[in-house]
């Protein structure tokens, strides 16, 4: 009897040690370690049978997903700094209006607040002195938007329609700016919208640049209004070698697309190449890259960072000729807003240019006959 008893006893024992060691842990987990113990001490069992050393789970869902796309002012514990100085948006100048051009196109930039470094390679002829205008520009640069002056010798070449072509082959200069990792090369007749810091961190290739869509889409030809640069003294060869192999009626463009034709780095024309002429010319479906979406005027300049004058015959936008932008600007009846609205943008942006070339430069648009003469004001 009492043999039996205490069989139950030892029973009710084992059970309790058994719900305690192996049930009670799992749901009440500050028990453990004590509970493990009493169990070691009681059955003989090491710590270590029950210590886990399991490593960082491989299942999709412990692995982290790919941190979303960050503006380069936007800072993360997780990335490397990046060294800004490193980087640069270029301009080259060839004649004073250029040079207005380029200090406006400044500063936008430094408004806008960009990281990079603004690098002006400029006449060596120049007086950097403010008894001139020349001077007067190039000391506001460097004072008041921190831009960096270079003095080089204008590259030219007689083309065959008697101009010479010093502005593309200059601008091929920043292929040689080795004292950056990359430099922006942007055409002067643009206006920036945004910055575009983020460029300069795309993955490393000798060059970037984004389609011509306006052109024959067969084509695939790549424009030069904004080139992304890895500046070498390599690439810089190949690009000297094929200017000097290029015929007279071969620019900038047409030397890039020769040399990368085949492996630059394709940039997306729909931010970063919209044309003015792109509100009045039939080429809305080639600048969407689709025929499903409808052409929103709005939309179209409110995604875009930068914009390049282009709207043959009407002249530069430091040129102005009412007639010839009237007779290219978009139709308005006054029944379709979208219509309308595209005049605005069109309208506005030339209207910007000539407002900002006051401020900036303290110059007025320059009035032009129908062939591009200067018109005297005072007639």
């Amino acid at each position: 009897m009492l043999s039996s008893k205490r069989a139950r006893v030892t029973a009710v024992l084992l059970f309790i040690l058994a719900v305690l060691t192996f049930i009670v842990p799992y749901h009440l987990p500050g028990l453990r370690s004590a509970t493990l113990h009493l169990a070691s001490s009681t059955l003989h069992l090491s710590p270590a049978t029950f210590h886990s050393s399991s490593t960082t789970s491989h299942s999709p869902t412990a692995v982290a997903s790919p941190p979303s796309t960050v503006k380069p002012s936007s800072s993360s514990s997780s990335s490397p700094s990046v060294d800004w100085s490193r980087f640069a948006y270029v301009q080259y100048v060839t004649n004073f209006n250029y040079l207005c051009n380029s200090v406006m196109l400044f500063e936008i930039l430094h408004r806008l607040g960009t990281k990079a470094d603004l690098l002006m390679m400029y006449p060596a002829d120049y007086e950097l002195n403010d008894r001139t205008q020349e001077g007067e520009l190039l000391l506001k640069a460097k004072n008041m938007y921190g831009v960096k002056l270079t003095p080089i010798q204008v590259q030219s070449r007689q083309g065959s329609d008697g101009y010479t072509w010093a502005k593309s082959y200059t601008k091929l200069l920043a292929f040689n700016q080795t004292q950056y990792d990359r430099v922006l090369s942007l055409d002067s007749d643009t206006t920036v919208l945004k910055l575009m810091d983020e460029l300069f961190l795309l993955p490393s290739t000798p060059v970037a640049l984004p389609r011509a869509f306006w052109l024959d889409p067969k084509e695939h030809k790549l424009t030069s209004l904004l080139v992304l640069v890895e500046p070498s003294e390599a690439e810089f060869k190949r690009v000297e070698k094929a200017t000097e192999e290029a015929g007279p009626d071969d620019y900038d463009m047409e030397i890039l697309n020769k040399v990368y034709g085949n492996s630059a780095m394709i940039i997306p024309h729909r931010k970063y190449g919209l044309l003015t002429r792109t509100f009045w010319e039939d080429h809305a479906i080639a600048y969407l890259g689709n025929d499903y979406e409808k052409w929103d005027p709005e939309k179209v300049i409110k995604e875009a960072s930068l914009i390049h004058f282009s709207d043959w015959p009407v002249p530069k936008p430091w040129l102005s000729n009412k007639a010839k932008m009237e007779q290219v600007a978009p139709k308005c009846d006054g029944k379709q807003s979208q219509d309308c609205k595209a005049r605005e943008i069109w309208f506005g942006l030339y209207e910007d240019f000539a407002k900002r070339r006051k401020e900036v430069c303290d110059l007025d648009v320059i009035l032009v006959d129908e062939y591009g003469y200067p018109v005297d004001q005072g007639e």
